[in-house]
């Protein structure tokens, strides 16, 4: 299937968007892709060829793309969509790959509000894809393979509209496993599977660095256990700030969750019951790891 996007802004060339350019090059024969980003993560994106030009106004960058990928922090994508959306051609896709998507596909909806014939479109996006490390020199073409990508709207939407259909072909075709569902929906479960993680290893980052003393342990006596479960503790506040901000409400709720866990976790600790949070865990593994 011939692709329909023959110039694709990438507007943000750090570790997703970098990583979706490497990807999507070799499925968009003849395309140009063009990045806007900071002048110093733009060199480096056009030396590792993650895009064939860097633009350092986004007007710039937007002129003639068919396909526009914001990869940039939640705040900074709301702050953005009303210039993308002044600035990009009409008909030209715009979709973006910010981790929550209520605030997001709310802000989009205003800046996208024309539904005459020929309008740019919005599709809302996360790939469920990252790594601990952040920036352009991270990014690698396989990182959305075999990972799941929430679209929000419904798989309908890419046999009405031939953009959207061409995007599905190239998701599927760098190995995305596509998931479509409403922004709620995505907010309330990416908070349990994906932002509550990253705050659990933050707080048992925080009990093992208190916990540690002038000799170094406990810290020194770990092993893999512990570096695997910390590797999300790795990932930078920057990256966090408006993920949590934006997903506040769910957020609570799963710590609520957790705290309750942990307070069962505590009084089973000399019975048997232990035995059967130990199964529902061994369980919920064993699911995880058949997705992959």
């Amino acid at each position: 299937m011939p692709s329909p996007f023959t110039r694709v802004a990438v507007v943000g060339t750090g570790l997703i968007g970098g990583s979706f350019a490497l990807a999507a090059r070799p499925h968009l024969p003849g395309a140009r892709l063009v990045g806007w980003d900071k002048p110093e993560v733009l060199k480096s994106a056009c030396a590792r060829g993650v895009v064939d030009e860097g633009c350092a106004e986004l007007a710039d960058a937007l002129t003639g793309a068919d396909l526009v990928y914001v990869a940039l922090p939640v705040g900074l994508t709301i702050e953005r969509l009303r210039e993308i959306a002044r600035h990009v051609a009409p008909g030209a896709l715009v979709t973006d790959a910010a981790s929550t998507k209520r605030a997001v596909c709310a802000a989009a909806g205003k800046a996208f509000s024309g539904s005459y014939e020929g309008a740019a479109r919005f599709l809302g996006g996360h790939p469920m894809a990252g790594k601990e490390d952040s920036g352009v020199d991270a990014a690698e073409a396989t990182l959305f393979r075999g990972a799941q990508y929430a679209l929000i709207g419904t798989a309908s939407d890419g046999d009405s509209d031939p953009r959207v259909a061409g995007f599905v072909e190239l998701l599927k075709a760098i190995g995305a496993r596509l998931v479509w569902m409403d922004a709620a929906t995505h907010d309330r479960a990416a908070a349990l599977v994906s932002h509550l993680p990253q705050l659990v290893a933050v707080a048992l980052a925080g009990v093992v660095h208190e916990a540690t003393d002038q000799t170094g342990l406990p810290l020194t006596l770990a092993g893999r256990g512990l570096r695997d479960a910390l590797r999300l503790a790795g990932s930078p506040y920057a990256v966090w700030r408006d993920i949590v901000l934006t997903n506040a409400d769910h957020l609570e709720t799963g710590l609520d969750r957790l705290a309750q866990a942990i307070d069962d976790l505590r009084r089973h600790l000399r019975g048997r019951e232990l035995e059967d949070e130990f199964a529902v865990a061994n369980e919920v593994y064993k699911i995880l790891r058949d997705l992959q």
